[in-house]
């Protein structure tokens, strides 16, 4: 028999995949903020994007905590860390949510934003406390025991060039456009590994970095610590690898991290990040990107979206293609919405 609070069925009877329901959710959430799309109004895309996400996690059939939200509680009125969504009945899971990653990419009208959900057994997501950021690389399974936060970094390229039977020109990092990488940018160029910088938007780039045939090989990075929960989640499906280590801004954000009982030292990869031993996740393209579409309002009556659905215990990797008709939509969520 099942656990208590499993999505699992009994032995020989089909189980229940979570991540079918999620994708609504993110497509959903998509679908409201692609209507703002280039308007340059990141936190009204935001708040939309959490509002039509908010009314179908209550429809999901478990007792959810998000562990990874939108922030606390007097900062994100909805979708906070610490909320409890779902209907109330089992299983128990933790939840790590951005309704809109890549706000910024959103507003300007720039690839790769996304609606992003990933879920767990309670207690298997990583919480960052008080840390800000963390260091990060990701990369697909072949290179994954080449990932060391210590080696400097044209180093670690130089063996993926290697691995590969290529010259280092041939290797290329996603990096954050950020004041803070740029030395380690300029010995990279140095050593001739060539570079994709992003604005914003790095689980769709930890998802590019270890997807098999990608252009890029490896993503590098300080960025933010939820961003790498929803990466590890996904690569917990998709399958490569993450590995993380907080890094506090200044003594006070450390001092308070050690008080807090982390080790700043302690290298966390994908089982780290994300524990659970059935691991869903769920996203939808708001803009066309390298790793999804985006969401196209094509008629006045219908919408088109682009979803990734993925299982870690199954590892099945579904790519959903959906067209939704508007006005049944606008219905839906109003009925959702006063019920």
């Amino acid at each position: 028999m099942a656990e208590p609070g499993s999505v699992f069925a009994p032995e020989g009877t089909p189980d229940r995949n979570l991540a079918l329901e999620l994708v609504r959710v993110t497509e959903a959430a998509a679908l409201a903020s692609a209507r703002w799309v280039g308007m340059g109004d990141k936190e009204s895309a935001d708040g939309a994007a959490v509002d039509a996400m908010r009314v179908l996690l209550d429809t999901v059939r478990m007792d959810g905590t998000v562990v990874i939200g939108e922030g606390e509680k007097d900062e994100a009125p909805m979708l906070y860390n610490g909320e409890r969504i779902g209907d109330g009945s089992s299983p128990e899971v933790d939840i790590a949510v951005d309704p809109l990653e890549g706000t910024t990419l959103c507003a300007s009208g720039s690839p790769n934003a996304l609606a992003v959900i990933a879920l767990s057994e309670r207690g298997s997501m990583f919480d960052p406390g008080p840390c800000v950021y963390m260091q990060k690389m990701a990369t697909r399974s072949e290179h994954a025991d080449l990932l060391d936060l210590d080696r400097p970094l044209p180093e670690t390229l130089s063996l993926i060039a290697e691995r590969k039977g290529t010259d280092i020109r041939d290797v290329m990092v996603v990096v954050l456009d950020r004041p803070r990488h740029e030395d380690t940018v300029r010995q990279v160029r140095e050593a001739g590994a060539r570079i994709r910088m992003i604005p914003d938007g790095d689980v769709a780039a930890a998802l590019l970095a270890v997807t098999d045939r990608s252009p890029v090989d490896l993503l590098w990075g300080i960025g933010g610590p939820p961003e790498g929960v929803l990466a590890a989640a996904g690569i917990r499906c998709i399958g490569g690898q993450i590995v993380a280590r907080l890094w506090p801004r200044d003594d006070e954000e450390r001092e308070a991290a050690l008080d807090a009982g982390y080790d700043l030292e302690e290298v966390l990869d994908a089982d780290r990040l994300v524990a659970g031993d059935d691991v869903f996740f769920a996203a939808t393209g708001v803009t066309d990107g390298d790793v999804l579409q985006g969401a196209h309002y094509e008629s006045a009556e219908g919408a088109t979206t682009e979803s990734l659905v993925m299982r870690s215990r199954s590892g099945t990797v579904r790519r959903v293609h959906a067209r939704h008709d508007r006005t049944k939509l606008r219905d839906y969520a109003r009925a959702e919405r006063d019920a």
